[in-house]
């Protein structure tokens, strides 16, 4: 009984820290897809809101998320710190007997690590134009309260819960909260300049380094290990294998499927849309990772997969929203359809599941949605949440934090970049 408690709390540790892998594959991903001029600034608020998750959720979230007995079948949690003495488990034996498979304190870290990934999320779809204060105020705010009040509902034991709505390891509950906390944001916010050009048309902002971009997406990949199988919460050697399998073919048909997809609509190989697509592979399986064959999860990919492009060209050319990550059609969309999958494919598939599914992510869609507009709209009629135009041609790196995320050389007066040679200051 001790050494199986003992294999089972350090893999959900071993978990916990690949899924702490992810908050680096964040940082890069969405470093190589903003201009160079702002690569400090996103790598700036990546830092923090792992530093703030961390805080905020073990001072507020982690009881708000998991209020234990009493909270049955509610819509909120508990207020207060972590019960730091819950934490201990002195009796192995009678813990596994009870139950369990872990500690309490590997639990809050496990689930802590989830919290802050559902932050950075918003942090790529509001780069290059946001002033950090106020974006670090709503990071706070949403890891505090808004994210742990959804995540009761159905992994606290909520009314989601009740109803029996089913989420493995966060399709809605972390991804798609964080993707429409990202819709909110962008709709307020407003687009990039020189975005939208005058007559309506498009104007392509390139991300500045590829090979970063496709390294935070190789990263998260393998962070999603820790992030699926680690939702086992055990070592389980079937439940665990099973999850890794079925997180892969997913990932892999999302790849595939963007690549053909971006190629019908393009008519050329965009990189851009291959990684994002493994991302919405992943996003997708998520809800269901231990439910899905293989067959099964490779479907849930290859939709995920097709989803990508055609809701990146649906949110930037006809609504005109700029999401410079693809954050909203990556964690968003892909997330609403990994949760409906659930009732479509697997062992809980069904008509009855499908309609509890599509309530379960609708709700969770609508109070990020709604709370991180009301967030934003306050800090925008008190503060401001965008930097003036001057800061947003010259870069969030000089205008914020007075640095360049690239050495620089001086030549004949003229401030360049050594890697390209390129000016970016006179």
């Amino acid at each position: 009984m001790e050494a199986m408690f003992t294999v089972n709390n350090l893999w959900v540790l071993i978990a916990t820290a690949l899924v702490f892998i992810m908050h680096l594959g964040f940082a890069t991903l969405e470093a190589g897809f903003v201009q160079r001029k702002n690569v400090v600034n996103i790598l700036f608020k990546n830092s923090m809101i792992i530093s703030i998750g961390l805080l905020t959720y073990y001072f507020i979230g982690y009881n708000l998320m998991y209020p234990g007995e009493g909270y049955e079948g509610g819509f909120i949690g508990a207020f207060g710190p972590m019960d730091w003495a819950a934490g201990a488990t002195a009796d192995y034996a009678a813990a596994a007997e009870a139950g369990a498979t872990y500690t309490g304190y590997t639990d809050f870290i496990f689930q802590a690590m989830f919290a802050a990934t559902c932050a950075t999320i918003v942090s790529g779809a509001v780069a290059e134009r946001i002033k950090l204060v106020p974006f670090l105020i709503f990071a706070t705010l949403f890891v505090a309260i808004s994210y742990p009040i959804t995540g009761m509902w159905k992994w606290g034991g909520g009314w989601l819960d009740a109803m029996g709505f089913y989420d493995f390891a966060g399709s809605t509950l972390v991804h798609a909260a964080g993707g429409f906390a990202a819709l909110a944001a962008i709709i307020l916010l407003g687009s990039r300049r020189g975005k939208y050009r005058p007559d309506g048309s498009v104007s392509a902002i390139p991300g500045h380094s590829m090979p970063l971009a496709a390294i935070g997406v190789f990263l998260l990949w393998f962070g999603w290990f820790g992030f699926n199988g680690g939702s086992v919460l055990s070592a389980d050697p079937n439940g665990v294998s099973l999850v890794f399998v079925t997180t892969s073919l997913a990932a892999a048909a999302g790849g595939v499927a963007a690549f053909f997809m971006g190629y019908i609509m393009f008519k050329t190989y965009d990189l851009s849309m291959v990684l994002n697509g493994i991302l919405g592979g992943l996003v997708g399986i998520t809800a269901g990772a231990d439910l899905m064959s293989g067959g099964e999860s490779i479907l849930i990919g290859l939709i995920a997969g097709i989803i990508i492009p055609l809701s990146i060209v649906f949110f930037d050319k006809t609504l005109r929203l700029d999401d410079p990550v693809g954050a909203t059609s990556v964690h968003g969309m892909c997330g609403i359809w990994g949760t409906l999958a659930v009732g479509i494919f697997g062992a809980s598939a069904g008509i009855d599941q499908l309609i509890t599914q599509l309530i379960g992510t609708l709700a969770v869609g609508i109070f990020s949605f709604a709370t991180s507009f009301a967030i934003f709209s306050a800090l925008k009629a008190i503060m401001g949440i965008r930097v003036d135009e001057e800061e947003e041609i010259r870069g969030l790196d000089l205008g914020e934090h007075d640095m360049h995320a690239y050495t620089l050389a001086k030549e004949d007066g003229v401030f360049q970049l050594t890697d390209s040679g390129s000016s970016v200051v006179r």
